[in-house]
């Protein structure tokens, strides 16, 4: 099992709309950046667990966990001239862009933020906190997730 986390801009998916899907469950689409989509086709996988990471918000964070429930397939997104992530340039015989199913596990009780995320020396080497990376999926290792558990506040 691998470690990973996942961002999303509350605004547009937040962890209450995870919540809220039948199962729990939603597919995680949208991802239009080609290391983070390699991430999703070749080493994300079904049992993994996910950090969602609210972005682009008052207060970034770490607003609980999900699992992975279903392994890259076709962002059917990209094939909807009516969708905000259509892509012209892909067809449904060479997909360029994937998906993974996630299912809600845990909400935590408060966002782990990234202002306590930056200040752990633990964590300095984190993905996250590096200067200059800003994928919107990155691995987490088990130490940093151990990490990141214990500074959480769990329901």
């Amino acid at each position: 099992m691998a470690y990973w986390l996942f961002k999303t801009e509350p605004q547009t998916f937040s962890i209450e709309d995870l919540a809220s899907r039948a199962n729990q469950t939603e597919a995680w689409d949208g991802v239009r950046n080609y290391q983070a989509r390699n991430l999703l086709r070749d080493q994300v996988r079904y049992g993994d667990l996910v950090f969602i990471y609210h972005s682009s918000c008052p207060q970034p964070g770490i607003a609980g966990i999900a699992r992975v429930v279903r392994e890259a397939y076709p962002d059917y997104t990209q094939f909807d001239p009516e969708s905000h992530y259509y892509d012209p340039k892909s067809s449904e015989e060479n997909a360029r862009w994937m998906m993974v199913d996630v299912q809600l596990a845990e909400v935590f009780a408060e966002i782990v933020s990234l202002k306590q995320i930056k200040a752990n020396p633990a964590l300095e080497e984190m993905t996250l906190v590096r200067k200059g990376n800003r994928l919107s999926i990155q691995p987490v290792t088990p130490e940093h997730w151990q990490i990141l558990l214990a500074m959480a506040k769990r329901c």
